[in-house]
């Protein structure tokens, strides 16, 4: 039997009505909603709408506010630090990457820190607004700890996810979304979810052993990818999230998934105005030969096609948009009764 499906529209108002009946702005609501839906349409469920009772549940324990009354701590031309006094995530870095634009615009670079914020989901989706927008954009968080240092055995260090987007003229925009683990935590949710063990290598259970079990695997730790290299970027990105911003670092960030704190964590929004170099036409005119040079490469046996960055995703959206997309049984399971709960309508009956 063909699994049911489930178009972005009806998904979008309902993730959006969540919000509201719990005091968010409507365009705030709006946005946080439609970066869960985007998600899972650009095929990243982890980050996708299965995460909604998650934030419902921070909203509702008062650890996170439904207003983002964001502040503006230091203001220097190019560089700017916004306090989002423990708003919502996308919401804030939404409005650090409008204001990143902006000022790079006008001064040929912009970089614009969060403090004090909250998981804003999947990064590329602030990214990619610097890409349609002509502009080079990255996106650095902090998250909660995910993995140990490296030679450790406890959890210090967050996944520290990362993006960079760029405009590739006739191509879709390019597009780097990667956390510092083997994977994001979001897929390992995302496999229990839908009742499947994960690949060997992703990560080991508390005992220090590997795993393809996903709730032995989210209690114990994530590997970081490459070894040494992967914990020392995610270090880095650390440096640059949360201690550049006054945030909370480390151990101090918690994360969406925990209910009984405030997450403390931090953002840092840098965006190139590539106009500012060598100008747009030749950028996306030598990007779009890159893609080509790299897509006529010989393949490997087994490969079908080769892809650029960001290529998967926007195929992706394409399809979801026009089939609908595929909820795990379990998910629905949760939304339906978050609808419930909450006294709202949703797409979900039938």
């Amino acid at each position: 039997m063909e699994p049911r499906r489930y178009l972005a529209d009806p998904l979008l108002t309902f993730a959006t009505n969540a919000f509201e009946s719990l005091n968010v702005p409507v365009p705030d609501a709006a946005l946080w909603a439609d970066t869960l839906v985007r998600s899972d349409l650009r095929g990243h469920a982890s980050h996708g709408i299965f995460r909604l009772p998650w934030y419902i549940r921070r909203l509702q324990r008062g650890v996170m506010q439904p207003t983002t009354e964001l502040e503006t701590v230091r203001d220097t031309a190019a560089v700017a630090l916004l306090d989002a006094h423990d708003g919502v995530g996308q919401v804030a870095a939404d409005a650090a990457m409008g204001l990143a634009i902006e000022r790079a615009r006008s001064f040929g670079i912009a970089a614009v820190s969060v403090r004090r914020s909250n998981h804003f989901g999947a990064a590329m989706y602030f990214t990619l607004k610097a890409a349609q927008a002509g502009l080079i954009g990255m996106i650095t968080t902090n998250a909660s700890p995910a993995m140990a240092p490296w030679g450790g055995r406890q959890a210090l260090i967050g996944n520290n996810p990362w993006s960079i987007a760029a405009p590739a003229g006739r191509y879709a925009p390019l597009i780097l979304d990667i956390a510092n683990t083997m994977v994001a935590r979001g897929k390992i949710y995302t496999a229990r979810q839908e009742g499947r063990a994960i690949p060997t290598g992703w990560a080991i259970d508390r005992d220090g052993r590997p795993t393809t079990d996903p709730v032995e695997a989210l209690a114990g730790l994530v590997l970081p990818i490459g070894g040494h290299k992967g914990y020392a970027i995610s270090f880095m990105m650390d440096v640059l999230s949360g201690i550049l911003s006054g945030s909370e670092f480390a151990s101090g960030v918690a994360g969406p998934y925990q209910a009984e704190r405030e997450s403390g964590c931090g953002h840092l929004v840098i965006v190139l105005n590539i106009e500012a170099f060598i100008g747009l036409d030749e950028f996306t005119t030598r990007v779009e030969q890159l893609i080509d040079e790299v897509k006529a490469a010989p393949l490997a046996p087994g490969s079908e096609e080769i892809f650029y960055p960001g290529e998967p995703e926007a195929r992706a959206e394409a399809a979801n948009l026009r089939n609908g997309l595929v909820l795990p049984e379990a998910t629905v399971a949760d939304l339906t009764a978050l609808a419930d709960e909450l006294g709202i309508a949703h797409p979900f009956a039938g």
